[in-house]
């Protein structure tokens, strides 16, 4: 009887729960050399290809493109070739097929890595958080926005690579663009980013159509105005299961309402005093970095089940980056010895990285305070997300000028909202104030 081996799908970096299935390279009856590309696999930070750990026989693959497979899993089942030379069970594939332990003493304060959760995992922190893991395999639909049906990393594969999603021939089931659909349209150029648009033509306004088949219509059958359907009619809306990014960042945000004791302040900086054109993120991070020098207890982990604070001695800065797979928070590094165009530098970096999915998983972790400047969309003032073990996020809203008084007249200022959120257990409100005030008296300045 041939001797099946069943590989389970490895951690592929720092406690992620599970990965989706973008791309099968092989099929149930192939033959592989050992590390020969199995499967490509979108996580929450990246699309990671997975090697082969044997050189035989592919038995049996566990899902299909599309479906997410949690770590430790069943991903496939080989029948190793008896005659050929196999990796020894001990031998390092990069990846740790199981779950870590944690670590006997905790972090010194300069380590860039957060402290251990309180969990059987040693790191689980991801795009924005720690995440759990288990045994099961989830069947995902494949996200359909901009009118073309494809996961997120296919879509990211497709930025980089500069394809227009929409003129790209789809091979998948049901109409779903492939990995291999962006590369092949990439090698012969057939869909370009930025070329014009196919022209289709105009539909034809559609009658009314009767209630009962399924279609909306604005009016009813008698021809009055349609009323809103009651609370037991179902919707047609079908529920789409959240994966990747966004699903990470609905486990960690549930995780931090519940681990967090949150209070926010707000005040307006004001940017009167400004001489010439300035890089407003750039003089918010020195303004955070100014007030983390004066009230150090705002740029700390705290640890709600030791009841243990860090206060660090450097400040690597979060800095929140909305895409359209979900946020991401990667760390602007050692902000404090960073000069304007040392900043903006390294803020362009990280967003290009998170943008075309390429930044290293190391570079979205262990941040010792955020900034969510939320202000370049909408909105003034709100109460960002504090995310464990984090003791305080800053969110800047959008700029605008006001009618101030001065000196028994009035002026018109542009000033900055200013949102502090920090976790109550671990600072004080006379600290957080004090902070708040630092920042602001930082961004007053003139240069």
């Amino acid at each position: 009887m041939a001797d099946i081996k069943t590989f389970k799908l490895p951690d592929l970096g720092e406690g992620l729960p599970d990965a989706t299935i973008v791309e099968w390279h092989v099929k149930e009856g192939d033959d592989i050399k050992l590390d020969a590309p199995l499967a490509s696999m979108e996580t929450a930070k990246a699309v990671v290809d997975v090697p082969s750990p044997y050189t035989g026989k592919v038995v049996k693959l566990y899902g299909a493109e599309g479906d997410v497979i949690e770590t430790g899993a069943a991903l496939c089942d080989f029948e190793p070739d008896p005659n050929a030379k196999q990796r020894a069970e001990s031998q390092d594939t990069g990846h740790s097929h199981g779950p870590k332990k944690k670590a006997a003493a905790p972090a010194p304060e300069s380590a860039p890595a957060p402290a251990p959760a309180s969990s059987d995992r040693e790191d689980e922190g991801t795009v924005v958080g720690a995440m759990t893991s288990g045994n099961t395999v989830h069947v995902e639909q494949v996200s359909s926005a901009g009118g073309v049906k494809a996961v997120p990393a296919v879509r990211a594969m497709a930025k980089k690579l500069k394809v227009d999603l929409t003129r790209v021939r789809a091979t998948g089931d049901g109409g779903v663009i492939t990995l291999k659909d962006v590369k092949q349209a990439a090698a012969d150029g057939s869909a370009p980013l930025g070329a014009a648009p196919a022209r289709a033509a105009a539909p034809a306004p559609a009658a009314p159509a009767p209630m009962g088949n399924g279609q909306r219509t604005a009016v009813s059958q008698s021809g009055k105005p349609m009323r809103t359907a009651p609370p037991t009619v179902q919707a047609t809306g079908q529920p789409e299961q959240l994966k990747g990014v966004r699903r990470n960042m609905a486990r960690v945000m549930a995780d931090a309402h519940a681990n967090v004791v949150p209070t926010t302040l707000a005040d307006d900086a004001d940017l009167h005093a400004w001489i010439g054109k300035q890089d407003i993120t750039a003089r918010l991070i020195r303004a955070i970095v100014a007030a983390c020098k004066a009230v150090p207890a705002l740029n700390a982990w705290f640890d709600g089940d030791n009841l243990t604070r860090t206060l660090h001695p450097h400040v690597d800065i979060g800095i929140a980056v909305d895409t359209d797979d979900g946020l991401f928070v990667p760390a602007l590094r050692n902000a404090d010895m960073l000069d304007a165009n040392g900043v903006r530098q390294g803020i362009n970096r990280l967003r290009n990285q998170v943008m075309d999915r390429s930044i290293p998983s190391s570079e979205l972790s262990g941040y010792t305070i955020s900034l969510s400047n939320f202000g370049m969309f909408a909105g003034r003032y709100a109460t960002p997300v504090v995310v464990p073990p984090c003791v305080a996020i800053i969110g800047a809203g959008k700029l605008s000028h006001d009618v101030v008084a001065v000196m028994g007249g009035i002026e018109v200022h542009r000033r900055m909202p200013i949102s502090i959120t920090f976790d109550h257990r671990a600072a004080t409100g006379g600290e957080a104030a004090r902070f708040l005030k630092a920042l602001l008296d930082d961004l007053a300045l003139p240069q």
